[in-house]
């Protein structure tokens, strides 16, 4: 299967300079706790998670309608081609240790997102356990 077979393609973007109050709110509006930011030319620059929210607002006492997106997004962004096999993506999220993948077109703009919560709906619940446990994994310290 083909990443463009399973990915959401309504993706709401937001951009560096919107605020954290303004981001919370459409993951509120859309009950969902991921939201790429994107540039002018809807390229993907980072993200942000409700946990970034918890941890980089919330926990450091932080006024979200005074925050802008890009003092406390994620930065690293993780991508593949609406036409690479899925076993990429999973390959690519298992990886980096990401449980969503933005998708982008051959001019880098945002076309769709994968969850890991999609995988079981292509790949079976065997294959989409084992990307879940290649995410959440750790590196073993001796």
């Amino acid at each position: 299967m083909r990443c463009d077979e399973l990915m959401k393609t309504n993706v709401r973007c937001i951009t560096e300079g919107d605020t954290v109050q303004n981001a919370a709110e459409k993951m509120a509006d859309d009950n969902i706790g991921f939201l790429p930011v994107c540039d002018e030319k809807g390229r993907p620059i980072g993200t942000l998670t409700d946990r970034d929210i918890a941890i980089r607002v919330a926990a450091e006492d932080r006024l979200a309608s005074g925050t802008p997106v890009k003092q406390v997004m994620t930065r690293e962004v993780v991508s593949c081609s609406p036409s690479d096999d899925l076993s990429v993506a999973e390959d690519l999220m298992a990886k980096n240790h990401k449980s969503r993948i933005l998708i982008v077109d051959d001019d880098d703009k945002l076309v769709g997102v994968i969850s890991l919560s999609d995988l079981p709906k292509a790949a079976g619940a065997e294959a989409a356990y084992d990307t879940m446990r290649r995410v959440t994994e750790r590196e073993a310290h001796p």
